[in-house]
C-alpha cells in the first residue's frame, strides 16, 4: 500500500494538535524560565542549531512583519525581521512562526507587529516521529503598530544555492541527532532550508516531480537536473541521493477561496512560488505559498506496455489499493480497463490489496469471491479475457491493512493461454511445501501460502504461492505484500541517516521467500520461479539482497535504465516499491522484457497509488 509513514488524517486536525513547549525527548536543551531583559530578536530566538536557546522562555516585544496568516490547520501568522538579515549570520532565520491556535487571527501581511509569549519547539507527529522541530512562539500577546509595510524581500530557492550535499551526519553522542549541531547552510540541503524556517521565501518556475494530491499540495524540484527522468520526475536511486531540491507545496489560502492545482509530474509551476519556509509532519520543509503561480500542462500520458508474443509468457504484479464491492464501479472499470489496455491482458496477474466480500466492515467476512468476481467481469466488460483466479482467504484480521478488509494477494489467469495446477489448495494457517515428483520440484499446495506461522509475517500479508503451466512447462510464481514502511522516519528526521525500524520486518520476510525458493531449486536447479509484489523496498535495500542472496533470485528492475526504475512517487522521490525477481532458470536481461508501466503514481488522478510490473518471457 501506501509508503506513508503513519495514517494521514485531514490536514485540519493533524497539523498543530499538539503545540511542545516541553523539552521533549531529549531533544531540547534546558534553560531557565525567563530570557534576558535586553531586547530579544527573531534570530536570537532561532539560534544557529535546529532549536532555539530560548526554549521554554518568556520573550516580550519581539519585532517583525507579518508576512504570511494561516486560518486552517496550525493557526497562526509568520512575523520576519523587517531588513531580512537583521545579525548577517547566515546560520539564523529571521523569522519565526507565532501560533494562535484558538484564539482570533487579528493581523494580515504588511503589519509590523511586537509579540510577546513562550518559546516552544513543536515537533509535528510528535517526538517519536523522528521529525525535526518547529521553533515558535505560542500564547502570543500581539501588538500592531502599524500597517501596509512592504514585506521583507523573499530569499530565492534555487539550483545554485540548494548544496549537492543532502545532510550532516548525526553525532553519535546524541543518538545520531544533527539537533546540536551548528547549521551549515552553504554546506548541507537541510542545513539551508532549517536557516530559512519560517522566512519569505520564493522559488522560479519549477517542474513538479510529485503531482497533486488528495491535501492540496504538490512537490517541485529547484534543481531541475537532479536524476531527472524522461517523464520529469526525480529518481531516488540510493540512500544517498535524497534529491535536496525537492520541496513541497502548499498555499495559504482555503481552497474554498482559491482551488489549488491540478498538476502531474512533468508539468510546471509557472511563476513559481513565494511565501514562509513552514515545516510539517508530512514532508518537512514546505513553501506555504501566498503568491501561487499556474500549472502548465506538459501533456504526460499513461504508458502502454506492448502485447507478449505467442511464445512469451506474461507476469504482471498490481496493487489495486484496498479494492472492494462498497468501491465505486468506476474504479472497478478502470482498473479493468488498465490491466486490459495499459498492460496488455497479462497471462498471469498477481494482486496485492483484494479486500473481502464487504471491505472494511469488521463482522468476520473473509471470502473475495464477489471483488473478485466483480473485477474480472469488469475486465470482459473491457475487453479482456475471462481471467480465472486463485487465492487462498486469511484468518479474519491477521494479516494487518485496514481492519476487517482483510486484504490478500490473489492469482489471476487467462486459462486460454497458462493453467493453474490444483494441488490440494492449502488453507489460512497451512504452509505449502516444495516436493519431489519424478525429477522436478512441485507444491503440496497449489496454491498454498508460504510459511505461514513464521513470525515475520506476524500481522502482514502471507506469500500465496502456486504452480502454472505454460507450452508444457512449469512456472512457479510467489505473490508478496511485504510490510509497509509504517515507522520509518522520513528524509529530513533530525537522525541522520533516518531510522528505518520497519526494514527489520520486511529482512525477515525476504529470508522466508529465499528459502522457500531455495528449497525449490534444491529439488530442481533450473526451475523458472518468479517472485512478484507489493515488496514495500527499494531495489538497493538490504530486503531486496536478502531474496537475491545466493543468487536465488534477480530483481529485475536491475534490467531497467537507473532512471526508469520506479513504481511509486512519495514526497516528490520517483522509487521502487514494486518488483518482480527471477530465478536463473528464467535467464539474465538478455532472456526476458520487462516494464514497470507508468499509468497511476506520477498523475493527479489516480486508480491506484502504484505502478503496476510486468515480466516478459520463454519457459
Amino acid at each position: 500500500m501506501s509508503h506513508i509513514p503513519t495514517p494521514r488524517v485531514p490536514r485540519s486536525a493533524a497539523v498543530g494538535a499538539v503545540v511542545a513547549t516541553a523539552l521533549a525527548a531529549g531533544l531540547l536543551t534546558a534553560t531557565s524560565s525567563t530570557a534576558s531583559a535586553d531586547a530579544v530578536a527573531v534570530h536570537d530566538i532561532q539560534g544557529t542549531t535546529r532549536t532555539s536557546p530560548l526554549a521554554g522562555q518568556q520573550v516580550g516585544d519581539v519585532a517583525g512583519i507579518v508576512t504570511g496568516v494561516r486560518g486552517y490547520g496550525s493557526k497562526g501568522f509568520w512575523i520576519q525581521s523587517a531588513d531580512g538579515t537583521a545579525d548577517a549570520d547566515p546560520a539564523t532565520s529571521e523569522a519565526v512562526f507565532v501560533f494562535t491556535g484558538s484564539a482570533p487571527l487579528t493581523v494580515k501581511p504588511g503589519d509590523a507587529v511586537r509579540v510577546s509569549g513562550t518559546v516552544g519547539e513543536y515537533v509535528p507527529g510528535g517526538a517519536n516521529s523522528g521529525n525535526q522541530s518547529l521553533t515558535q512562539i505560542t500564547k502570543p500577546t500581539v501588538t500592531v503598530e502599524s500597517s501596509g509595510n512592504a514585506l521583507p524581500k523573499p530569499v530565492t530557492i534555487g539550483a545554485k544555492s540548494v548544496p549537492s550535499a543532502y545532510a550532516p551526519a548525526g553525532d553519535p553522542a546524541q543518538g545520531g541527532s544533527i539537533n546540536s549541531l551548528p547549521l551549515k547552510p552553504r554546506s548541507y540541503a537541510l542545513d539551508l532550508y532549517e536557516s530559512l524556517e519560517g522566512m519569505n521565501v520564493r522559488v522560479g518556475g519549477s517542474r513538479v516531480v510529485g503531482a497533486t494530491d488528495a491535501y492540496n499540495e504538490l512537490w517541485v524540484t529547484v534543481k531541475p537536473h537532479e536524476n531527472r527522468n524522461r517523464r520529469g520526475g526525480t529518481v531516488y536511486g540510493s540512500y544517498g541521493a535524497q534529491n535536496g531540491g525537492r520541496l513541497q507545496i502548499q498555499q495559504l489560502a482555503p481552497v474554498s477561496e482559491k482551488p489549488f492545482p491540478k498538476a502531474n509530474v512533468g508539468d510546471v509551476l509557472t511563476g513559481g512560488a513565494e511565501g514562509p519556509l513552514d515545516f510539517n509532519q508530512f514532508g518537512g520543509y514546505t513553501l506555504v505559498a501566498r503568491e501561487l503561480g499556474e500549472v502548465a500542462d506538459k501533456g504526460l500520458v499513461r504508458e502502454k506496455t506492448r502485447r507478449q508474443a505467442k511464445g512469451e509468457l506474461a507476469v504482471a504484479t498490481y496493487n489495486v489499493e484496498n479494492l472492494d464491492p462498497t468501491d465505486p464501479q468506476k474504479k472497478f472499470d478502470a482498473l479493468a480497463s488498465a490491466v486490459v489496455s495499459n498492460l496488455s491482458s497479462p497471462d498471469i496477474v498477481a494482486l496485492e490489496e483484494i479486500q473481502d466480500d464487504n471491505g472494511a466492515k469488521n463482522d468476520g467476512t473473509v471470502s473475495a469471491g464477489q471483488t473478485l468476481k466483480k473485477f474480472t467481469d469488469a475486465i470482459v466488460a473491457a475487453g479482456g479475457p475471462r481471467y480465472e483466479w486463485r487465492s487462498v482467504d486469511p484468518a479474519n484480521n491477521k494479516d494487518g491493512g485496514e481492519p476487517g478488509g482483510n486484504i490478500r494477494q490473489v492469482f489471476l489467469f487467462n486459462p486460454e493461454r497458462v493453467s493453474f495446477t490444483d494441488r490440494a489448495p492449502g488453507d489460512a494457517t497451512t504452509p505449502t511445501e516444495v516436493v519431489r515428483q519424478g525429477k522436478r520440484a512441485a507444491l503440496s499446495h497449489s496454491p498454498g501460502r508460504v510459511d505461514p506461522a513464521n513470525t515475520a509475517w506476524a500481522d502482514s500479508r502471507k506469500p500465496l504461492a502456486g504452480e502454472f503451466v505454460f507450452r508444457g512447462r512449469t512456472v512457479f510464481v510467489i505473490a508478496n505484500h511485504f510490510g509497509s514502511k509504517g515507522g520509518d522516519e522520513g528524509l529530513t528526521s533530525h537522525h541522520q541517516p533516518p531510522v528505518r525500524s520497519s526494514e527489520a520486518k520486511r529482512l525477515q520476510q525476504a529470508q522466508a521467500v529465499n528459502g522457500f525458493v531455495k528449497d525449490i531449486r534444491k529439488v530442481q536447479r533450473n526451475a523458472d520461479v518468479v517472485v512478484l509484489g507489493d515488496i514495500n523496498d527499494f531495489e538497493f535495500s538490504a530486503t531486496t539482497k536478502a531474496l537475491e542472496d545466493g543468487g536465488a533470485l534477480r530483481s529485475a528492475t536491475g534490467s531497467l535504465p537507473r532512471s526508469e526504475r520506479y513504481s511509486y512517487v512519495y514526497q516528490g522521490n520517483s522509487q521502487v516499491l514494486d518488483q518482480i525477481l527471477t530465478s536463473p532458470g528464467v535467464g539474465d536481461a538478455d532472456d526476458f522484457s520487462y516494464d514497470s508501466v507508468h499509468i497511476n503514481a506520477e498523475f493527479a488522478e489516480q486508480n491506484s497509488d502504484h505502478d503496476p510490473q510486468v515480466l516478459r518471457f520463454r519457459p
